[in-house]
């Protein structure tokens, strides 16, 4: 599997949980689980770089041929609002500076650089392969022939709007690449802009699962919003609405994968976003451990804030990171026998689980009272 920390991934990380045991014994083994899981990491890294030229010059090209790139911009913001919550102050650029930011996009390289820094997420890397292989699945389970050039639309424009995240969470958050955050907003709407055409070329009901998708991830990430203000308002209820936007984005892209109607739609849908709220408790761990306090809005806040014992909260976010994927192989048991991409989908989830118990055991490690203090805060 691949992340944006290629260690958590190596033998000696692999060999310090019950799930890197396992990797590495199938791996040894040359099982048809691995045999598989390798190509497809193998094509994806084969198609990556690919992938990213194409968005660089989408991009790029959208950008200096827009003659209101201010107009632009409030067009998104008006469709990203969720209803309730102010994003203007969050995204609008003055004015006048506008055109400053988008001359600074007219560099070519710039743009590849911003490019690289928001596709380095784990979301991104960590699905690619997975994308290739549920797509070559329900294309041979029901029959349809599909083109190099389709395939890359399909996969460009879901991965596209899933990276969109990593621009809006940075403005949002205001905790990384803080040099960069004008650049950033103004490349909000073109992302969505590529995205949203591409999706539509597939197919009205794929544009319309994608614009469902859309609008629940608005709502994960307005109650998202209200959780960042008042803390204390966290229960399970609103918890499980802000984990909205990892089932919206991930389920809504693995649905679409499935290119006609069949029940495949819903079983992608089911194990896909409980594959992302799986792997959102193990960044909310990591998360914590790199900004030594603890995520907000997060699982292990509402925990600690309950129990008023940190290690206790990490505990129970690990368990609940195992009941989230537990429901994904429920969905991997619901596909259908003969389902020619299972093996890939059975090793990736051993390597989710891996991710997860690194993580966690990581967090193990450390003197928790380095997250009292931000705790007490709150």
């Amino acid at each position: 599997m691949s992340s944006k920390d290629e260690s958590i991934f190596s033998k000696d990380a692999l060999m310090h949980t019950d799930a890197g045991k396992d990797i590495l014994k199938q791996v040894m083994m040359r099982s048809d689980r691995y045999k598989q899981f390798q190509y497809y990491r193998e094509l994806a890294e084969r198609e990556f770089p690919k992938f990213l030229d194409r968005l660089v010059g989408e991009l790029h090209s959208s950008i200096i041929k827009d003659e209101d790139p201010l107009n632009t911009l409030n067009g998104f913001i008006r469709e990203a609002e969720p209803d309730g919550f102010m994003l203007e102050r969050i995204f609008m650029i003055d004015a006048d500076r506008v055109e400053e930011v988008r001359r600074r996009l007219a560099d070519i390289d710039r743009c590849r650089a911003h490019l690289n820094r928001l596709l380095d997420s784990n979301y991104v890397k960590m699905t690619y392969p997975v994308f290739y292989a549920l797509l070559d699945g329900a294309c041979s389970y029901l029959n349809i022939n599909v083109s190099d050039a389709e395939r890359d639309v399909i996969i460009d424009g879901h991965v596209i709007a899933i990276d969109l995240s990593e621009p809006m969470d940075r403005i949002m958050d205001m905790d990384e690449d803080i040099e960069y955050l004008d650049d950033y907003r103004l490349i909000c709407p073109y992302m969505l802009k590529i995205a949203r055409r591409k999706i539509s070329s597939i197919g009205k009901d794929i544009l319309e699962s994608f614009e469902q998708g859309f609008r629940d991830a608005k709502h994960g990430q307005y109650i998202d919003l209200i959780l960042k203000n008042n803390p204390t308002a966290m229960d399970e209820e609103s918890m499980n609405e802000c984990y909205k936007k990892y089932r919206a984005v991930m389920g809504t892209a693995g649905r679409n994968m499935v290119l006609k109607d069949s029940p495949l739609r819903r079983i992608f849908y089911h194990g896909m976003a409980r594959a992302g709220e799986s792997v959102g408790c193990a960044n909310e761990i990591e998360d914590s451990i790199k900004g030594r306090i603890i995520k907000v809005p997060s699982w292990p806040l509402y925990y600690a804030l309950n129990t008023r014992d940190i290690r206790l909260a990490f505990d129970l976010t690990f368990r609940k990171s195992k009941i989230y994927l537990d429901d994904v192989l429920i969905a991997i048991e619901m596909l259908p026998e003969r389902f020619a991409t299972k093996h890939f989908l059975e090793f990736m989830v051993l390597n989710i689980r891996h991710y997860n118990e690194y993580w966690y055991r990581r967090v193990k490690e450390y003197d928790l009272n380095m997250f009292t203090t931000g705790l007490k805060e709150r």
